[in-house]
């Protein structure tokens, strides 16, 4: 029977990457997101492809009623879910907190925070009641050191390092598997996103240097749940060669 894996934020970025490798490595997907022209669309790219099954979920997870209804509608095998994947998230805005837009801070909050919460409590009876399930949030290097004019999501992204851990020491009993993926800079729609919609200065951030890419994780994230029973990676953090930290990149000229 092939495994199942359940995205969130599945139409970009990181998210997209992964549905594409586990599509192509036979597994069936549920892909998630707020966008559904654009669910639609991958879900008919991944089955012609690909020849597997994808169930689409349309909602956005900082809805907890929205989030509760969609996965209460899974039926059948679609119940029997290996790997959660939270991926689900985003920053907005760049200033020093004593300037920051209180609307930018609760996006970030809701998405980033409650959101996983929102998705991972509805998915985990499905995993206790079989004993057998894989939880992976996306953290960041964010979430281990915080840097300049980032306060608010680098908080998100520590908040999200500290459930982590607590998921693993909560669901032990129950045989459930949780890890974390962390990433550098990844060049996806998140600087986009960030900005506003202000590709130039989003493209800036990737000048100079080589970026990851969202199939780099991709390829992390399938390794991570292709380990045997015995094996969890706990926390992998992935930085791109030109970045130390957060803070301290070789640019070229």
């Amino acid at each position: 029977m092939k495994k199942i894996l359940l995205i969130t934020g599945a139409t970009a970025g990181i998210g997209k990457a992964a549905a594409e490798l586990y599509a192509k490595n036979g597994w069936n997907l549920i892909l998630t997101g707020r966008r559904s022209d654009r669910l639609e669309e991958l879900k008919n790219d991944l089955i012609q492809k690909y020849s597997i099954d994808v169930c689409t979920l349309n909602f956005d997870v900082r809805n907890n009623e929205a989030v509760k209804n969609a996965i209460a509608s899974l039926s059948g095998n679609w119940r029997n879910i290996d790997v959660l994947l939270n991926n689900a998230g985003l920053a907005k805005g760049f200033s020093d907190i004593q300037n920051g837009d209180v609307e930018d801070w609760e996006t970030m909050i809701d998405t980033n925070i409650k959101g996983l919460l929102y998705v991972s409590k509805a998915v985990m009876p499905l995993m206790i009641e079989r004993k057998s399930g894989h939880i992976v949030n996306i953290g960041s290097i964010a979430g281990k050191e915080v840097y300049a004019k980032g306060n608010v999501y680098c908080s998100t992204k520590h908040a999200v390092e500290g459930i982590t851990k607590a998921l693993r020491l909560d669901l032990l009993p129950h045989k459930i598997k949780v890890s974390a993926v962390c990433p550098g800079a990844v060049d996806t729609e998140f600087s986009t996103v960030r900005f506003d919609g202000d590709k130039k200065r989003a493209d800036d951030v990737y000048n100079g240097y080589q970026p990851l890419l969202a199939n780099d994780i991709a390829e992390a994230l399938y390794f991570v749940t292709s380990r045997p029973f015995h094996v969890n990676i706990n926390d992998l953090l992935i930085m791109p060669t030109a970045q130390a930290n957060t803070s301290n990149l070789l640019r070229e000229e």
